[in-house]
């Protein structure tokens, strides 16, 4: 099942790590003061981490450079406790490391930076108050000033004669603001469409800095009138395939991403392409201006085929695109021209039944349709191509716990790793020679690096460091690689990281934390939760078991309708190793995960009694049950087949459920999150739990995960001992997350129902 490896903001993941953590030390018997004793205490110069530093931790990313690459900008997002929110601001520093600065500030974030190419501002998304409401690209002159609304997209009445903006046109001499232009923003360029507005969602500069390429999405309902109280919603009209996606809940017909022209001189926006009915995302502009390259699905139905193609269109209103790949499966991912403007960098997927499953290659289109394969012989997944300007291609290579960039043989089967030492690199970016990484390892959170000497002797050279003070406080511990066999003789890579101060030959508590995807991997990345663990007297075990991205496309596609088997075979056996090696207790085990991780530990404890203590995250326990209710009706029409011609397939892979009499009970965290789905499974299980356990309390944790508050509340969740299991009985406290009713926990239009 491709489910997204658990997109949870960090505070409700471990909050739900928390609550198994407590379930854990409950569950042994073992009060967590005497397993903190255990411990040695810290270096005077430093101490372990705690869940206040999860709101200290900030995320930094999406480093983009100045055209004379002098300047990198990148995001930084901060939990906001006292607004109870996540926040992000945009930041700039010098190429040398010098001289960081804050550039934005405010409520509404900001998001999507981007220098002109000109140079002369920096531009970026953000909904902050201005003269038209909603989702704006706003401007910054570099010369000095206030942040300007630079598009003001609404909605549809007849447009107006335009009036000449205050906002600093690209291009043209840039004047020191006055708090006219300041306060002041252009005129609201209209869209002749039957929508109620449109909002925009990203953008793009033309390489001449004079036009933007908009991508547009059509409004769920038009914007109240100022003084006006808002309209009633109307009702949502689906006939669409592909009818909901986690997140954003239910799709409407017209909710699809368009590309629009938006001249900046005159306001005038144009839809770029003819097509009707499709998306259209990954736009790119290429070097000389002319076209513009994105990825779209042209099938008579998208909804029903899994089928990206990339397109490119001449950079002109109402172009026909052009269809450049036909492998019927995905190409796309992220974009990338090459200098001279005549071919594009992409990924390829595998055929569309292995989508779930899918090791995308590297792929190069020129403009008259040639596809070449770099590195053909590269048997791991790659994203994010970038060109250099002598023309030599890198991508990001996921290979076997590390994520690192590589230079790829663009016309034959090798290619030569950038770095050689275990860690996580995301994020790059390449601009006028200079290329600008997300990097980050077991012991230090991702920060903007400069990768330097690519033709000869690669290194990283640091640039930010947001996070260093904190992380100088802290004594955290490492994560080691180790290797097991699984009964059926396969070798399966982990990740094991000790408690601190771990003495060996102790044996300690162990808990298993399970990767979702499963086409993902557990890495050598900073980890709040391994770390958090690890400074509680626990070890944490990560397994990237059959299913698995970075071990080839063979390994990854080995569970294709089989769920609960290998994966589980693979995990037990990677305990069992690491019970071996004298470090896991294996009567103190907890098992836990989200999404696919939340799944297999449905699959786990249903399969083997070993553990103490489990929480399933946004897991499944009866695949039958979920068609037709979530986003993934295309796996399992793909990979299980029809319900109605394979029951006996999907009965199969409902044992966690159907023999729910025959297995331990778990805490159950639905994920309000994601999808509804994911809550009827939970309220299943639930059920099933309160049935067949008359003595056990069947916890659902239904985390308002959104808001960073519910992971200060662990605080005190800790304190509540969750699943008290002594010989053969479950016991359990009040937990006010939503501890529920016996038996009858939620009724129509109240929802769930608390003890109280």
């Amino acid at each position: 099942m491709n489910h997204i490896a658990d997109p949870r903001p960090a505070h409700c993941r471990i909050a739900s790590l928390a609550l198994l953590t407590t379930a854990l030390i409950a569950s042994l018997l073992v009060p967590a003061s005497s397993i903190a004793q255990t411990a040695p205490p810290a270096p005077a110069a430093k101490r372990s981490i705690s869940l206040d530093d999860l709101a200290k931790i900030a995320r930094v990313g999406s480093p983009v450079i100045s055209p004379d690459g002098a300047w990198v900008l990148y995001s930084v997002s901060r939990m906001d406790t006292k607004e109870d929110k996540n926040h992000g601001d945009l930041w700039m520093q010098h190429w040398d490391g010098s001289s960081p600065m804050q550039l934005t500030f405010g409520k509404e974030g900001a998001s999507r930076a981007a220098f002109s190419p000109d140079g002369k501002y920096i531009s970026f998304l953000s909904s902050r108050p201005g003269k038209a409401k909603g989702t704006q690209v706003w401007v910054l002159n570099r010369l000095g000033g206030e942040a300007e609304q630079l598009t003001a997209i609404i909605g549809l009445a007849p447009a107006p004669p335009a009036v000449p903006a205050p906002v600093p046109t690209p291009g043209q001499p840039a004047s020191q603001p006055t708090e006219k232009t300041v306060n002041s923003a252009p005129t609201p360029a209209q869209v002749t469409a039957p929508v109620p507005g449109m909002e925009i969602q990203d953008y793009a500069w033309s390489p001449d800095s004079k036009r933007l390429l908009l991508t547009m999405q059509p409004k769920a309902e038009a914007e109240a009138e100022e003084g006006k109280p808002p309209a009633p919603p109307k009702p949502i009209v689906i006939d669409r395939y592909h009818f909901k996606q986690d997140i954003q809940g239910y799709l409407r017909n017209d909710q699809r991403d368009e590309l629009y022209l938006y001249d900046i001189a005159t306001k005038k926006l144009e839809k770029l392409t003819t097509d009707k009915n499709v998306d259209e995302g990954n736009a790119q502009w290429s070097p000389d201006g002319q076209w513009v390259a994105f990825v779209s699905n042209h099938d008579e139905d998208p909804d029903r085929t899994d089928n990206d193609d990339v397109f490119v269109v001449a950079a002109k209103a109402s172009s026909t695109a052009k269809k450049l790949t036909s492998w019927y499966g995905s190409d796309g991912g992220r974009l990338a021209w090459s200098p001279d403007s005549k071919s594009i960098a992409y990924t390829q997927g595998t055929k569309p039944e292995l989508a779930a499953y899918s090791q995308r290659r590297p792929a190069v289109v020129t403009l008259d349709g040639k596809v070449s394969y770099p590195a053909a012989k590269l048997d791991r997944g790659v994203n994010q191509p970038c060109f250099l300007p002598d023309g030599r291609l890198l991508y990001l290579v996921n290979d076997d716990r590390s994520e690192y960039p590589a230079e790829l043989e663009l016309s034959g089967d090798g290619f030569r790793r950038l770095l050689t030492e275990p860690g996580t690199t995301s994020g790059m970016e390449c601009a006028g020679g200079r290329i600008a990484v997300v990097h980050q390892d077991d012991t230090h959170t991702g920060e903007i690096f400069a990768l330097e000497a690519v033709a000869s002797a690669p290194e990283l050279r640091k640039i930010t460091g947001v996070n260093d003070a904190l992380l100088a406080e802290l004594n955290l511990a490492p994560t080691e690689d180790f290797t097991s066999k699984s009964s059926d003789g396969t070798e399966v890579h982990g990740l094991l990281t000790k408690p601190l101060g771990y003495k060996p030959g102790e044996k300690v508590p162990t808990i298993l934390f399970i990767h979702g995807g499963p086409n993902g991997q557990d890495g050598h990345n900073f980890a709040f939760e391994r770390q958090w663990f690890a400074a509680h007297g626990y070890a944490e075990i990560n397994v990237n078991y059959r299913g698995s991205s970075g071990r080839g496309q063979d390994y990854a596609k080995a569970i294709f309708a089989d769920w609960g088997h290998l994966e589980v075979m693979d995990l037990l056996g990677a305990v069992d190793e690491v019970v071996k090696m004298g470090v896991a207790d294996p009567n103190k085990l907890g098992i836990g995960g989200w999404s696919y991780g939340g799944i297999l530990t449905d699959y786990t404890t249903a399969s083997d009694n070993r553990f103490k203590a489990a929480i399933s995250g946004a897991g499944s326990a009866a695949p039958l049950s979920f068609y037709g209710s979530d986003e993934y009706i295309l796996q399992y029409q793909n990979e299980l087949g029809m319900p109605w011609k394979t029951r006996d397939l999907y009965l199969k892979l409902s044992y966690p459920l159907l023999e729910a009499d025959k297995r331990m009970h778990n805490l159950l965290a639905p994920g309000v999150y994601g999808s509804v789905a994911r809550l009827r499974q939970a309220d299943q299980h639930f059920a099933l739990i309160r049935r067949i356990v008359l003595n056990d309390t069947g916890i659902l944790d239904a985390c308002g995960i959104r808001r960073p508050a519910n992971g200060r509340r662990v605080r005190w969740i800790l304190k509540l001992h969750l699943h008290l299991r002594a010989a053969s009985k479950i016991h359990a406290k009040r937990h006010r997350a939503a501890r529920l009713r016996p038996v009858h926990s939620h009724r129509d239009h109240t929802g769930y129902a608390e003890d109280q």
